[in-house]
């Protein structure tokens, strides 16, 4: 933190007073590091977090926004002054005005906005093995199934591809497949169905298709110059988490793959802000808390940095929670021995300080106070600092309907993106071939029913003419019909056996 430079993110206080000029700031070359806003409901998280993100796109960085409580649209609005705004400016000798920022709404729901989505095949049978909490048997799969869609031409773009797949692989093309890559293990398969199902349920097939978010249309300014803050809006999938960390993690790896390196940078190419955070680490399988540890470890090198929005640090898990190098931390409330416990653990996390009691603070600071603890430029950290946090330049409430309905008219990105493309892929396909296969079937079975029926009827025919030449009133027709014959001959039958006894 540095005096007068940087982003300005409040005043400094000491022994609960302000004092007047002296302002904490960011540098925006350590915020790739990644970073903490925590503390109680109603402590004032969500205006520093407001706060953060204006200053970020007045120096034209722009911002990713999970807003799942519905409360940071007010971003897009300027907002209004009162007596606490103008103490607050006072103290901290800052010039407050009025502003609204550019935003984008986006959605991976029923939410109005730009829809995000992804391909099957974009995701991966990694990533997505991890989203869907597989077993290695199952992940092994997953990946030989993905090897033979690309082997065999078989786009996988949504999941119904992905479905029809893996009923073609437990079925009709098993045989096929495992002359290629292996025995295909059916009960393995129908697991992967369940859980495919179980994501569809919580509206997975939203986030899976076509046309696919370039994600480097995250990265616009405004003809001012300014960072675009993209607002996911998430405000319907609290109740869903599995859909929320597949969105989260497949965003990530999708920005991590697609942007270049970039070392160390003068200010972030992009930051990404996770409110309730709690959400994805709280039913997040082992195997997906390892994706996005590396993830987070890596990605900073992008340029891009991570910021988590949680009521408290041991939300976040430790190996992850160590990782983050600022930490805006607002009141925490101790109810019980057990929170108390908790505070005073929590404070240790935090830098010495010869100036301030952590552990008094935590309980003690008003709303809108926060201890915050940085990196400088050099990547050191800074004494922690009670701060007074700046007042919002945007509206302090939400948008209308009708003014998000007005900021998505003028949206670019939504006339790219608001619509829906089914082309032919592997659903399409392998269910032509099962119906070519079944139709050639069919009338293969209906040639051989025919073919048995025509020898069956011969068989029949010939069958009752036997028995008819071999019945007694046959054999008396025979015998008559042949007396008749010789008597026309003038040849009795007693008098043609005497002659052949003469000779």
């Amino acid at each position: 933190m540095d005096s007068k430079s940087g982003l300005l993110m409040g005043g400094v206080m000491v022994n609960m007073t302000p004092v007047d000029g002296q302002q904490v700031t960011f540098a925006p070359q350590s915020l790739n590091r990644h970073g903490l806003i925590a503390g109680a409901t109603g402590t004032g998280k969500t205006k520093s977090l407001q706060v953060l993100i204006e200053e970020l796109s007045l120096i034209g960085v722009p911002t990713i926004v999970m807003d799942i409580k519905g409360d940071i649209s007010g971003l897009g609005a300027g907002g209004t002054t009162n007596k606490i705004v103008e103490k607050r400016a006072a103290h901290i000798q800052m010039d407050w005005q009025a502003k609204g920022f550019p935003v984008e709404f986006m959605s991976i729901s029923e939410e109005p906005g730009v829809p995000l989505r992804s391909t099957v095949s974009e995701f991966g049978p990694v990533i997505l093995s991890k989203v869907l909490s597989l077993n290695d048997t199952q992940t092994s799969l997953l990946s030989m199934l993905f090897m033979f869609c690309d082997d065999k031409k078989l786009p996988l773009l949504d999941l119904d591809d992905l479905k029809t797949v893996l009923r073609y692989a437990a079925d009709e093309g098993k045989d096929e497949i495992k002359k290629m890559y292996g025995l295909v293990p059916v009960n393995s398969a129908q697991a992967i169905m369940r859980k495919i199902v179980a994501l569809e349920q919580q509206g997975g097939n939203r986030i899976f298709g076509e046309p696919s978010f370039d994600v480097a249309d995250l990265c616009h300014r405004d003809e001012n110059g300014r960072g675009m803050i993209n607002i996911i809006r998430l405000t319907d999938v609290q109740s869903k988490p599995s859909l929320f960390s597949a969105f989260m993690l497949s965003l990530l790896a999708e920005v991590f793959d697609v942007f270049p390196e970039k070392g160390d940078v003068e200010q972030p190419e992009l930051m990404i802000f996770i409110d309730e955070a709690h959400l994805i680490f709280k039913s997040a399988s082992k195997e997906l808390l390892e994706q996005l540890d590396t993830i987070i470890k890596l990605i900073r090198s992008k340029g891009i940095g991570l910021v988590f929005i949680t009521q408290t640090p041991n939300d976040i898990p430790e190996n992850i929670l160590s990782q983050l190098g600022f930490k805006v931390q607002h009141a925490l409330r101790a109810f019980t021995a057990k929170d108390r416990k908790a505070i005073r653990l929590m404070a240790q996390n935090f830098p010495e300080s010869d100036v301030y009691n952590v552990e008094n603070l935590l309980t003690e600071m008003g709303i809108g106070e926060a201890l915050i603890s940085s990196l400088d430029r050099k990547g050191r950290p800074t004494p922690i600092v009670h701060t007074l946090m700046r007042p919002p330049y945007s509206r302090m409430d939400i948008l209308t309907a009708a003014e998000i309905s007005s900021i998505n008219r003028q949206s670019k990105l939504i006339g790219k993106y608001d619509r829906t493309i089914d082309r032919e892929s592997a659903h399409e396909i392998l269910t032509q071939r099962i119906d070519d296969t079944l139709a050639e079937e069919e009338a293969q079975n209906l040639e051989n029913a025919n073919a048995r029926k025509t020898r069956g009827s011969r068989r029949s025919e010939k069958s009752s003419f036997e028995k008819m030449m071999t019945s007694p009133v046959a054999n008396t027709i025979v015998r008559e019909l042949t007396r008749g014959l010789l008597g026309v001959f003038g040849i009795s039958t007693s008098t043609r056996s005497r002659t052949t006894r003469r000779r």
